[in-house]
């Protein structure tokens, strides 16, 4: 056979195999159209039957604001907010309501927690030069659905490369994946050199944190470029730290110049500033500049008790994170440089933080997750009450202290009309035993469980 002859045998063929296919479809036409309607009839009953309303009926909730604990209570929500809350004798379901019986648990507002790093692990100081920011990202989404398991359904992540944080956080609004509410502050400022720098590596490499600034023109500019990108605060190194090499944790890094620049930008643009700050100079000036938190406070003295407590200034501890890191050291292979430095800090950290804890200073819950697995945030609260905090001004400092601290106050940290329904429950009373709260067995956040153990 010729290429033309070929040809046309092809062509023949290929119209036989069409006519077979539209009489295949006409065959199929009519089942086709009358399963489209069924599901159509059957996606618009499961509309119709979906409940407006959920209640939530806790044998116990505990009120963070006046440390009552509420026997018999009843919890409306609707469009993934609380509408009414209050004695079950007094508040009826609705009709239309899906019940969750929580008659057997303690019931509390979701837990904040306002210093984390979802987008790293324990063994950062090790791994991090050979970790893409696209795999970071993807470390965050992990740890933002093990946060979330854990009753922490609101978090501040202070200090991510590359906008990975930003990143996380639009995944989770968008619905793409579970995780916490977040607040980010994307790559954290510091001077040349110090704790937010890259000092890893030798000259030869040339590399700079992504969050470096010198001098008053250049920190106002990258607080505006953080604001550009998407970050919800600003964090700022204002003293040395821990896990970097070759800076002092007790030395102040900014000057009072640069950190009041950096605040009057910040907070003119909308966005609250964290200051990580172990040294006591470095605290005063960050403090005295208007800063919202300090982070760590290690050497806190009386002076910067004073003026945190002039300013309302929040300290922010992260004991738990210490504790962990410093014991797991040798099993993460966690440098000398770093371990020395460690054995020096945290124990004056910890007397010092009992000392501000005791005049009065304002307190807001935080981890530093990433320098512990994630998760395992809820171990702080022990730490917090073994340094003189009672339970409820433990839990108040990871609710409404923390919203507040995040601007979320109404929103996030307490049980009342109007908040996010974001909800946690435990076995026990929190107020005689803190650890339970290690022990989370029912998670919501706005209006949808993530986490039951007690069943509908």
């Amino acid at each position: 056979m010729n290429r033309p002859e070929a040809s046309a045998v092809m062509a023949c063929s290929h119209v036989q195999i069409h006519w077979k296919k539209v009489k295949l479809v006409k065959r199929r036409r009519y089942p086709f159209l009358l399963l489209v309607v069924l599901v159509a009839l059957a996606t618009k009953l499961v509309a119709q039957q979906a409940p407006k309303h959920v209640v939530v009926h806790a044998g116990h909730l505990l009120d963070v604001k006046t440390g009552k604990l509420l026997s018999d209570q009843t919890i409306v929500i609707e469009d993934g907010k609380i509408a009414r809350a209050g004695s079950s004798a007094e508040i009826k379901a609705p009709a239309d309501a899906m019940l969750i019986d929580l008659s057997n648990a303690t019931v509390l507002p979701g837990l904040i927690d306002a210093h984390v790093h979802l987008t790293a692990n324990p063994d950062f100081i090790t791994e991090q030069l050979g970790i893409s920011i696209p795999r970071e990202a993807l470390i965050g989404a992990k740890n933002a659905r093990i946060t979330l398991q854990a009753g922490f359904t609101t978090v501040r992540n202070v200090g991510a490369d590359g906008y990975s944080d930003v990143a996380l956080r639009d995944a989770i609004n968008a619905g793409d994946l579970p995780g916490p509410r977040m607040l980010v502050s994307g790559p954290p400022m510091g001077i040349t050199g110090g704790h937010c720098d890259n000092n890893l590596l030798p000259f030869e490499y040339h590399a700079t944190g992504e969050g470096v600034a010198d001098g008053i023109a250049a920190v106002q500019q990258k607080v505006r470029q953080n604001i550009k990108y998407g970050s919800d605060l600003i964090k700022v190194c204002a003293t040395g730290g821990v896990v970097t090499k070759g800076d002092n944790p007790q030395a102040s890094q900014y000057t009072l110049e640069e950190l009041k620049a950096i605040v009057a930008d910040a907070h003119r643009l909308g966005r609250k500033v964290a200051a990580h700050a172990h040294g006591a100079q470095g605290i005063l000036w960050a403090t005295q500049a208007g800063v919202d938190s300090i982070e760590h406070g290690s050497y806190i003295d009386d002076a910067d008790i004073a003026e945190m407590k002039k300013n309302g200034t929040y300290l922010v501890p992260t004991l738990y994170g210490r504790t962990w890191y410093l014991a797991n050291a040798e099993k993460n292979h966690i440098p000398d440089f770093v371990v020395a430095k460690a054995k020096a800090v945290m124990p004056a950290a910890r007397r010092n933080v009992a000392h501000a804890f005791a005049s009065g200073v304002k307190v807001a819950f935080g981890t530093d997750a990433a320098a512990y697995p994630h998760g395992l945030n809820a171990h702080e609260f022990a730490e917090m009450v073994k340094l003189g905090l009672s339970p409820l001004q433990a839990i108040q400092a990871a609710t409404v202290n923390a919203a507040d601290l995040l601007g979320w106050t109404g929103k996030v940290g307490s049980l009342e009309p109007g908040a996010w329904a974001d909800i946690v429950a435990v076995e026990g009373d929190p107020l005689k035993d803190i650890t339970t709260l290690q022990r989370v067995k029912f998670v919501m956040k706005g209006g949808e469980v993530v986490r039951n153990e007690y069943g509908k």
